[in-house]
């Protein structure tokens, strides 16, 4: 059905949400708009669906949400018996309707559905799917992007994001739903008394911050340290987990930035709600020159996220990067539980391969097996899986991805910042206590492992000719990968679609054994790397520099011009 047709037909059905009415209203007449909403259907893959939240089919909204529920449940009804389904959602703008409209369709198809009765971090729904015995989850967020998006992720009965097998099953489920009419639908109160739907209880919480306050290192420390600390949950769904498990742990003087502390989908104060971006801090920067705490703590909308600043020997203060608080994190675990004796036999950490290659030092340094998996907090979740089916889930001792994504424990299986808060807090107490600062710390792990530097570039391609010129790209770059870079060879070059290693000097190619992913990973005779891959839930194209030097000025100055060769080799 081609753009225009599709658009009569949403005029004709779309009737229920006004906002939906009003969107295709104003769009009368304008094709590229209509095209735009039209042309597609938002694609459901392992992260499930996102996107802007408005009228038609590539958007969000009710009839999207519910297609891909009743896809969901056929699934699930067709996988398993009585099974039952837990959901959470964010502060984003429809995140509560869009969880309910969930919860109808699964009570409407006889699957039973325990939704939170507020918002809750991503992490929480992983736990609960756990925790309550679920067959699968939902989340309705969008995470870090700016507030015209949002999402639906789906998780398997594991507590992790959807395997790529599943979702493949519910993709081909989705497709025979129409989408006006096509999906079983129970009344949300109704169901609500009959308990088809039911709303989880606080135990279940508690139960989860329970969980989170075991996995401390030092659990003592952080009462004692005097640490103060500066919060802020970006209006998203961290204020009361992390604020109460900083309370749990003894850090009682936490400052919260007040514009960022209540939910609010719209994001009046930070248009890119995003730890990893300086601009998203700038209100709790701000306050800190006040406050003169010992540690910035920011957390992402719903919550799976942090990012840190600390004050350096001026008052000003430095950003810490995700690469650079997981590797510190891994050596504080490493070394303390090896002190304290609670390491365990044969430990095991995961890392994403997008994420710093000074972690493997570390681990290799203090005799953990490192395992390397693809960009996606899944594929970290699976490896705890691999460990838990064998009886050994305690070997995990750590979990990161570079952006700003951390775990300790394997009580879920995505990443936590409510952890990530938590051993970050303790991890400043401790080195506070011994009188080391966390820049002190960061380069000493520096001088011991080397001058690693990282930079992450993200290329925007909005709306239908960006996707396009997006897939132009990597197609290029797959067949046709650079020689050299800035004057330096690449020796390596890891092709993730053709899931191959190729030694470019010698000729020789090695099987890489991870599951095909549209990634290229260029590694310099220099030691530097470039690794090149589309997001897999934005329409952007991401790049990752990493050089390493003998000097951290001249670490920084490569990093600078590969950026500037990469860019144009891109076309950006």
């Amino acid at each position: 059905m081609k753009e225009q047709e599709l658009y009569q037909l949403w005029c004709q059905n779309a009737t229920e949400d006004p906002d939906l009415v009003s969107e295709l209203e104003s769009i009368k007449g304008d094709d590229e708009a209509i095209k735009d909403r039209f042309y597609r259907d938002l694609e459901f893959g392992t992260g499930g669906l996102r996107g802007v939240i408005g009228a038609g089919s590539y958007r969000l909204n009710i009839y999207t949400i519910r297609r891909a529920t009743q896809g969901l449940a056929d699934y699930v009804n067709g996988a398993f018996e009585n099974a039952t389904v837990a959901i959470a959602y964010d502060s984003r703008i429809k995140s509560d309707l869009f969880a309910k409209e969930a919860a109808r369709v699964l009570a409407g198809n006889g699957i039973k559905a325990y939704i939170y009765s507020e918002l809750m971090p991503t992490p929480m729904l992983s736990w609960a799917v756990r925790a309550l015995g679920c067959k699968a989850g939902i989340v309705c967020t969008a995470s870090h992007n700016p507030s015209k998006y949002n999402g639906y992720k789906a998780y398997g009965q594991d507590g992790c994001q959807m395997t790529i097998e599943a979702a493949d099953i519910v993709l081909s489920k989705i497709n025979s739903v129409p989408m006006f009419g096509g999906a079983r639908l129970a009344d949300f109160d109704e169901a609500l008394s009959t308990g088809m739907i039911e709303y989880i209880k606080q135990p279940v919480i508690d139960a989860y911050l329970d969980e989170v306050q075991k996995q401390g290192i030092h659990p003592d420390v952080a009462a004692k340290s005097g640490l103060k600390v500066v919060y802020t949950p970006l209006n998203g769904t961290g204020n009361k987990p992390v604020r109460e498990i900083l309370r749990r742990i003894g850090i009682s003087d936490v400052t919260v930035v007040p514009e960022q502390e209540l939910p609010d989908g719209r994001f009046p104060t930070c248009p890119f709600p995003n730890p990893e971006i300086k601009e998203a801090l700038s209100l709790g920067l701000e306050l800190c020159k006040t406050v003169k705490p010992d540690l910035l703590l920011a957390t992402d909308p719903d919550c799976d996220r942090v990012g840190i600043a600390v004050p350096d020997k001026n008052g000003d203060f430095v950003l810490f990067s995700g690469n650079e608080v997981g590797a510190m994190l891994l050596e504080y675990i490493c070394r303390e539980r090896i002190a304290l004796g609670t390491m365990p036999k044969n430990p095991v950490a995961v890392k994403s391969i997008v994420s710093t290659a000074i972690a493997d030092e570390i681990a290799k340094d203090y005799g953990v097996e490192m395992r390397n998996v693809l960009t996606g907090f899944k594929f970290i979740g699976e490896q705890i899986g691999y460990l838990e089916a064998d009886g050994e889930a305690d070997r995990f001792i750590f979990g990161f991805e570079e952006s700003y994504g951390y775990l300790g424990g394997s009580y879920v299986r995505d990443k936590d910042a409510v952890i990530g808060s938590m051993l970050i807090c303790e991890m400043a107490a401790y080195y506070r206590s011994i009188g080391v600062s966390l820049l002190e710390a960061r380069e000493a792990m520096y001088k011991k492992y080397g001058n690693y530097v990282h930079t992450v570039e993200s290329f925007t391609c909005e709306g239908a000719a960006g996707m396009e010129e997006m897939a132009r790209i990597m197609q290029n770059l797959h067949s046709e990968p650079p020689a050299e870079i800035c004057g330096f060879k690449v020796v390596r070059v890891d092709d993730y679609v053709k899931k191959t290693s190729k030694d470019t000097v010698t000729g020789e190619e090695t099987p890489i054994a991870l599951p095909k992913s549209d990634v290229l990973t260029l590694t310099l005779e220099n030691k530097a790397t470039v690794i090149i891959r589309p997001s897999g839930t934005e329409p952007k194209i991401k790049a990752y520099y990493t050089t390493v030097c003998p000097e951290r000025e001249e670490a920084v100055a490569l990093g600078k011009s590969i950026a500037v060769y990469v860019k144009k080799l891109l076309g950006f």
